[in-house]
């Protein structure tokens, strides 16, 4: 099995996908003041977030799909099962580092490092053999910058805070990596049954870390468990969701552009609903981040539009299918 492939032939990008998206950037907008808010361990809200999904999705998805998951475990997808669940893997792996880095560092360096996920992504698909036009790259920069900017970027050099700044670095990674094997699971797999499993994965992975280290799952108060509940509706299932839902559509890279929309959201969430309000020197940082992503996005959109002229076979495992 192997991670590299060319570029998969996508469906047109049409308005139900366009939605998805923009409803998908909301709600993972909510993530970080419900974080900030819920009175748990950031493990302990990951792994909850994680399990309650999966509590949701599973009665469709086994009603719904239980030829494909039979596929999936025995037949001529294990393949696709098998990218499923490492992308589980995968974003256990990018909560458990990233989660822990905002107590270790600066919540502003965590931030503008775990931004760096579509400098990850655009090397993996360059592994991947796709060449990126120029705009997607300088998009990628100027949007990463502007994220830097944007959340105050302020490194220190303490040792426990030099260790937080890597945790977050390795959660953008993750965060690429999941993307990626995602976008290829998702040539074939449909959305509810790759979310089911991948979700199902990284809450299994995640009951492990705090049971191991300690961490507690219960004992909260009213409040902390109607932020969790909030996170399952909103972040998880309309946010994480979507943007697998679109994968068929759109590159992991684009989508890893996107995401970093979250952090303006982030900003006005915080600002009218527990009043922070935005230092004005993250302006100039928010609008390096709009910008960019905008260049992405018409980059992307004018590629596709050139190589939409092209006939590319589809490869022979690449069956489509219906969400």
């Amino acid at each position: 099995m192997r991670l590299v492939s060319p570029e998969p032939q996508r469906p047109p990008l049409d308005l139900l996908t366009g939605g998805a998206l923009a409803l998908a950037v909301v709600a993972v907008s909510s993530s970080a003041p419900l974080i900030a808010f819920a009175a748990a361990p950031a493990l302990a809200i990951a792994f909850w977030r994680n399990l309650l999904a999966v509590a949701v999705l599973s009665p469709f998805a086994l009603a719904r799909r239980r030829a494909e998951f039979r596929s999936l475990v025995s037949g001529v997808g294990r393949r696709e099962g098998m990218f499923c669940v490492l992308s589980g893997v995968a974003l256990a792996a990018h909560f458990a580092a990233w989660m822990p880095s905002a107590k270790l560092t600066s919540v502003a360096a965590a931030t503008a490092l775990v931004a760096t996920q579509p400098v990850w992504q655009g090397l993996i698909a360059r592994v991947q053999g796709r060449r990126l036009p120029l705009g997607v790259w300088a998009g990628i920069g100027v949007a990463v910058v502007g994220a830097g900017l944007a959340t105050g970027a302020d490194f220190t050099v303490s040792g426990e805070a030099f260790a937080g700044d890597l945790l977050a670095l390795a959660g953008g990674m993750f965060a690429a990596v999941y993307t990626a094997l995602g976008e290829r699971a998702r040539v074939t797999v449909s959305n509810a049954t790759y979310t089911t499993i991948c979700y199902g994965v990284c809450g299994l992975i995640l009951l492990v870390v705090c049971l191991v280290g300690g961490v507690p799952l219960s004992g909260f108060d009213t409040g902390t468990w109607l932020a969790v509940l909030a996170l399952v509706a909103g972040a998880q299932l309309l946010g994480h969701s979507m943007f697998s839902y679109a994968l068929r559509r759109i590159s992991a890279t684009t989508v890893s552009v996107l995401i970093l929309l979250e952090a303006p959201g982030a900003a006005l969430i915080g600002w009218a609903w527990l009043g922070q309000l935005p230092d004005p020197v993250t302006l100039p940082g928010l609008a390096l981040l709009l910008a960019g992503v905008a260049v992405v996005v018409v980059s992307t959109a004018r590629t596709a539009r050139r190589t939409s002229r092209v006939s590319t076979a589809v490869p022979a495992d690449a069956a489509p299918v219906r969400d």
